[in-house]
């Protein structure tokens, strides 16, 4: 039997947690100077919620962002995804850091290193294959072999 609780009339509304995602791509050339930058919002997989929540239990089973990857897909980002559609390169996060309730990542491809038409992004929690947590499409950013790329994500939670 399932009871029903009445809420008063006076009770505000409960809270709900809202994410927000961003993520900004630097291209630089071999002098350093910029030569692209995007920003877009991007979106939390359904993989990626999970792991969020997953973090609040005792014993966490689902693995936490520890690389980014780099595609030339051009799939609109979905819920349901589990990969990059056409995954280019992954690298190890430079940096990965929480202020409040703002997780930033950092990830960084040298001169040299996932050169090609970029038009995705993800996150990730191994090395290969893994868990997609977050994906971003954007415009394309032609990389060449000098060039570097800087890519930062910064995910927001808060209350609504």
């Amino acid at each position: 039997m399932t009871e029903t609780i009445d809420k008063p009339a006076d009770t505000p509304p409960v809270e709900q947690i809202k994410t927000s995602e961003n993520v900004k791509l630097v291209l630089r050339g071999p002098d350093g100077e910029i030569k692209q930058e995007v920003e877009k919002s991007n979106l939390i997989v359904t993989t990626g919620v999970n792991m969020i929540v997953d973090r609040l239990l005792a014993s966490p089973s689902l693995g936490v962002p520890t690389h980014m990857a780099i595609g030339t897909g051009g799939t609109s980002p979905a819920a349901g995804q589990t990969g990059l559609t056409t995954e280019l390169d992954r690298n190890a996060l430079t940096s990965k850091n929480r202020s409040g309730a703002v997780l930033t990542m950092v990830g960084d491809w040298a001169a040299g290193d996932g050169t090609g038409a970029i038009t995705e992004a993800g996150v990730f929690d191994a090395s290969s294959s893994g868990n997609m947590h977050s994906r971003a499409l954007f415009s394309t950013i032609n990389k060449a072999a000098g060039d570097t790329l800087q890519i930062t994500w910064t995910w927001t939670l808060s209350a609504t």
